[in-house]
């Protein structure tokens, strides 16, 4: 990490080294330094990392670089920036301002949380809530996929979510910028970070095992020929409160509490450093 300050600080002549705080604390750095004269934040740092100073630009006109230094790195591997920051630091010294939109998620009740990858409800966001952080900084990724293994045989919590005019019961619904899902799996695959739209995937049915089958689409890229899948590009989703209180929710891999919510596309809302290409 020393070694990737130095070569920016070559680049960009005045920089300040800040940590953060404790968790939930980048935010409040970001737009502290925002209003400090700050033209460009660089995050080094996993997704949750990148999430929490996004709250402290989005609206801003400073810039926001990625130095991906945690789990998986999504909104990183999206843009080109790679899985670490040795391998983006190229990368990042070659990258130009773009303005993109970002995604928003405010459950009922509760402040509106934006995102840059990704948001759900349903299945994924009951797995995030499973994974215990101390089993994810010993095991990474493999983490969540023993949570999603785990749930094989259990019947999945269902809800509604309205789209278009159309009311559909789901399991699942990914409501993302991105192509990548958890840096390993495209299955987003209408999705474009440039292009100010959300790429909706819901997933019907209450079987675990049913999900088998999709995973083989995923992995065929015939999720869009499935009984069971609906792929779209919206500019909002409404999700309804089940009777149990689900479903749960996520934003870019951290749990978001649960219950109705509305995702929505926020235009124009933030300027990300992206590699030439």
């Amino acid at each position: 990490m020393d070694e990737a300050f130095d070569a920016l600080q070559r680049l960009a002549g005045s920089m300040t080294l800040v940590a953060t705080e404790g968790p939930g604390t980048a935010g409040r750095q970001a737009a502290e330094a925002v209003q400090a004269g700050a033209e460009l934040v660089l995050v080094a740092g996993g997704d949750g990392t990148v999430n929490e100073a996004l709250q402290g630009l989005a609206g801003t006109r400073a810039a926001l670089g990625i130095i991906p230094a945690g789990t998986a790195n999504v909104t990183a591997m999206e843009i080109g920036l790679g899985r670490s920051n040795r391998t983006a630091l190229p990368a990042l010294l070659c990258s130009g301002p773009v303005r993109i939109a970002i995604g928003s998620l405010q459950p009922a009740g509760s402040a509106e949380r934006f995102y840059l990858a990704m948001a759900g409800a349903g299945l994924d966001a009951s797995i995030v809530r499973r994974v215990a952080p101390s089993f994810k900084r010993r095991f990474g990724k493999l983490s969540y996929w023993y949570a999603g293994f785990a749930t094989l045989g259990q019947a999945l919590p269902e809800f509604y979510a309205a789209v278009d005019g159309q009311r559909v019961r789901a399991s699942f619904a990914l409501v993302s910028r991105v192509k990548n899902y958890g840096g390993d799996l495209e299955i987003a695959r209408h999705a474009d970070i440039l292009q100010p739209k959300l790429a909706l995937v819901l997933f019907e049915g209450r079987s675990s095992f049913r999900y088998l089958k999709y995973f083989s689409g995923v992995l065929l890229n015939r999720l869009g020929s499935m009984s069971g899948v609906t792929l779209k590009l919206v500019d909002h989703l409404d999700v309804e409160a089940g009777a149990a209180g689900g479903p749960d929710l996520q934003v870019d891999g951290e749990y978001a509490g649960h219950g109705a919510a509305r995702f929505r596309i926020v235009p124009d809302a933030l300027t990300l450093l992206v590699p030439r290409r």
